[in-house]
């Protein structure tokens, strides 16, 4: 059957992004099976499992047996240390989980938000292993403080904070840090690490934090109480409260293109806000997999794509994309085998998504349509230590290397992690259009306005 993805050409030539060129690791073992939903079309299953679960059955693509086998396509997979470039970050600042996790905007630091509303923000240093002074896997950074000794530290509600929902948003000059984990919303200055300001105490509480893209004095605030509200912190004023929620908020992305704010909630509901006047445009349930046990208070992400009209969406069950503003589902993405997905985003020339689970492991897709091109194994980027099980709760992709990403971790830590430099910088190859590997047959992907009972 014919499979039809959404028209990839159009969003390259719109972001003005070249496709990664298809250069190919050693081939691995033990593929990774999902389903991709596409839109009124279907897809035959044609990647097999072995009996011992370890071997990888070649997937046969439609082409004439004379045809060089070498060039058969196989999934990557990266099982050890040696295959991949990996990083963890030094750490002197007890170990809480990583709540929430950036790269700054210039490229050259990381910041995380851990559970205990404390931040830490490891810079690179230009050097002569470094020229560029950016983040990679390959040069330690430097734990960074001022020389106050202070930390960025988030106001606390009496609720125990490990129950507190953390969530923070970084000036587009990396100038300042707004951020919450349970209490009022704090504005630091990330150059003396000093609070500017609080506001807005709770109840109730802030659950996520979005700069307006024109305006670094007007932001979205996601509350526990589902409401998103627009406020102005130069005059300490709410312009307006949105309401179209019925749980709290888990998701907030605007788009310059389309002059719209995306929510989305633990409600598993997206909804697009006009930024001229703030009325509802539109709105559309997730199509959540039939049989499946969902923690009712999940949480959906949003992020644009590159050209701002594209939507990805993240949620335990599954990878969707979206276009705004009438939220067709174009794409959905279903993991079988992998247990619930962590968090997933999009790279920085949006080429591809990066997904963590909670078994440890990330999986690669290939963004124009959903297909699994490499996985890595948490055996890659962890030390062996069977007592205690970490897994990857934020995942990050650096704004200016598409193959980079940092993983926030269950034991605080924090990974970098990049391809081998023989793999041309990239995380696998994409599989063949005509292959259909780690797709499953169709089904209606196109939301619902109603919640699923």
């Amino acid at each position: 059957a014919e499979n039809r993805p959404f028209d990839a050409s159009r969003v390259a030539s719109t972001a003005g992004v070249k496709p990664p060129a298809m250069n190919a690791f050693p081939p691995g073992s033990a593929a990774l099976a999902a389903s991709i939903v596409d839109r009124n079309t279907s897809v035959p299953t044609m990647l097999g499992m072995s009996a011992d679960n370890r071997s990888l059955v070649d997937v046969k693509p439609r082409m004439d047996e004379s045809m060089d086998k070498s060039k058969v396509w196989k999934l990557i997979e990266i099982t050890e240390a040696s295959q991949c470039r990996s990083l963890r970050l030094p750490d002197s600042i007890s170990a809480m989980r990583v709540s929430r996790l950036i790269y700054t905007n210039s490229g050259l630091a990381i910041l995380a938000l851990a559970s205990n509303a404390v931040h830490k923000l490891w810079k690179w240093q230009r050097n002569d292993r470094n020229l560029t002074g950016k983040a990679n896997a390959s040069v330690m950074p430097q734990l960074w403080q001022p020389s106050s000794g202070i930390l960025m530290t988030n106001d606390l509600s009496d609720t125990n904070p490990e129950d507190a929902v953390s969530c923070f948003a970084l000036s587009k000059n990396d100038s300042y840090v707004m951020s919450a984990s349970g209490g009022k919303i704090s504005l630091f200055n990330m150059m003396t690490f000093k609070t500017m300001t609080t506001f807005m105490a709770p109840p109730p509480a802030a659950t996520f934090l979005a700069f307006h893209p024109q305006d670094n004095n007007i932001i979205a605030i996601g509350m526990e109480d589902s409401s998103i509200q627009i406020y102005n912190v130069r005059v300490d004023e709410v312009k307006t409260k949105l309401k179209g929620h019925q749980k709290r908020i888990t998701g907030l992305a605007f788009s310059n293109v389309l002059n719209v704010l995306v929510s989305s909630g633990a409600d598993s509901q997206l909804c697009v806000w006009s930024m001229d006047g703030w009325e509802k445009l539109s709105s559309k349930y997730l199509q959540i997999p039939s049989g499946r046990a969902v923690n009712p208070l999940a949480d959906t992400r949003v992020q644009f794509h590159q050209d701002q009209i594209h939507l990805l969406a993240v949620h335990e069950t599954q990878i969707a994309i979206y276009e705004a503003p009438k939220l067709e589902c174009l794409k959905q993405w279903i993991p079988q085998e992998r247990g619930p997905i962590t968090h997933a985003t999009y790279s920085c020339d949006s080429q591809v998504i990066y997904v963590s689970f909670e078994d440890g492991s990330v999986s690669v897709l290939t963004a124009s349509n959903l297909r699994l091109r490499c996985r890595i194994s948490p055996s890659a980027y962890l030390p062996p230590n069977p007592s205690t099980r970490v897994c990857p709760l934020v995942i990050a992709a650096h704004p200016s290397e598409p193959s980079q990403f940092a993983l926030g971790l269950t034991d605080g830590g924090v990974c970098v992690l990049e391809p081998p430099l023989e793999s041309d910088g990239q995380w696998g190859t994409a599989p063949p259009a005509e292959n259909g590997a780690g797709t499953s047959t169709a089904a209606s992907a196109s939301g619902s306005d109603q919640p699923q009972r």
